[in-house]
């Protein structure tokens, strides 16, 4: 039987399987911000890596306070390619304005998960198993997700990554089952559904707008859907079919 489900979060329930990436852009030209994509993409790499290596993110940081501390990584990389330079009054708005565009973005979608982790946290045991920077329990929390998550599984905090198949060894035995038992969910391919996989559970994919378009083998998630909405129906039928076996 079916028992425990493991999210992603960023991407996942944050963005219905639409990637940081496209939101962000999305900010930048809401704002007329005069830059190409390919300098976006550029500067969003730089913005990824930067705080990847080094601590800016704190613990008590929620995501507005992250996307803030993003966004200002993004604007001096295309400060200093000489893309784009603002005033530092233009830029202190600028963050603000795209930070809190991106947040409501969003606030907006995790509006639309609640129903569905409502349902799902009455049957199952419910955990988190994300890359992020030390900071998702206060993420989380102030987006009133704390209660459905009691367990978080953070790349930075357990020090693996995925695609490591490991992070989700740890995710299911965080929650005290098997990876028999286990359903991950998430929008990933090579860093959620391929590595849960090996680690033996079974899988629901989010397929939605994706950084890189990349061939993939279909049939290696359990299932397939492309929308966060799909999600409890596509744990039911992997139940069913567990339930038939």
């Amino acid at each position: 039987m079916i028992k425990g489900i493991l999210f992603d979060y960023g991407g996942t329930i944050d963005t219905n399987a639409r990637h940081w990436a496209y939101v962000l852009h999305e900010a930048y030209e809401a704002y007329k911000v005069p830059i190409s994509v390919e300098q976006f993409r550029e500067a969003y790499v730089f913005a990824e890596r930067a705080l990847a290596k080094a601590p800016i993110v704190k613990p008590a940081d929620d995501f507005l306070l992250l996307l803030k501390k993003k966004i200002k990584q993004e604007l001096a990389w295309l400060d200093f390619r000489g893309y784009y330079s603002p005033t530092h009054s233009q830029q202190e708005k600028l963050v603000e304005d795209l930070a809190c565009y991106c947040n409501n973005y969003v606030q907006n979608h995790i509006a639309r998960t609640l129903p569905t982790l409502e349902e799902l946290t009455v049957e199952f045991s419910l955990a988190i198993v994300s890359n992020f920077y030390g900071n998702l329990s206060t993420v989380i929390s102030a987006y009133g997700l704390d209660r459905f998550f009691p367990k978080i599984v953070e790349s930075a905090v357990v020090g693996v990554r995925k695609p490591n198949p490991e992070i989700f060894r740890i995710g299911v035995q965080a929650i005290g089952l098997s990876p028999e038992e286990t359903i991950v969910v998430g929008d990933s391919y090579r860093k959620d559904i391929e590595p849960a996989s090996a680690a033996g559970c079974h899988t629901v994919w989010i397929h939605g707008e994706e950084w890189a378009q990349e061939k993939y083998d279909t049939s290696l998630p359990t299932r397939t859907v492309t929308d966060f909405l799909e999600v409890l129906p596509a744990i039911r039928a992997i139940c069913k079919a567990e339930a038939n076996r």
